[in-house]
């Protein structure tokens, strides 16, 4: 069995996660949770979930210079890639993720009141970058 694919829509106060199912065909929105939260949850989630890889959503601006949180994703990074050494961190561009899962909403009626609420959005966010990885794959 291959295992789950986890995208991360890291945010300095709230992370959007995404993951696959086990073989690896369809991304699916899990959860928006702080983020100081994050990385026991991870840790927790991966004593029954059988991890592939991860997803990093990697922030940049238009000219591919550094965000205010981008040095942070950096960070958060080294932190993937020690604590769970035997698996791969693929940094995915992020720039339009939000903007996706908000036009997405739209387009699936969600309320105005889900719509606004950053939680949604976040968890949507993840998994759109997960598909967008997933799709590149099969390129």
């Amino acid at each position: 069995m291959k295992g789950r694919i986890v995208s991360i829509d890291y945010g300095l106060k709230r992370t959007g996660i995404a993951w696959t199912d086990p073989l690896q065909l369809i991304a699916s929105p899990i959860d928006c949770i702080d983020t100081d939260k994050l990385k026991n949850w991870l840790l927790e989630k991966s004593k029954s979930e059988n991890f592939h890889s991860f997803v990093l959503g990697f922030p940049t601006h238009w000219n591919q210079t550094d965000t205010h949180i981008t040095e942070e994703v950096r960070t958060f990074r080294l932190w993937l890639l020690e604590t769970f050494s035997n698996l791969k961190v693929h940094l995915w561009d992020e720039r339009f993720s939000s903007k996706i899962a908000q036009k997405a909403m739209l387009e699936a009626n969600f309320s105005k009141k889900k719509r606004s609420d950053k939680r949604h959005i976040n968890a949507i966010a993840a998994t759109i970058l997960l598909q967008e990885f997933l799709e590149n794959q099969k390129l």
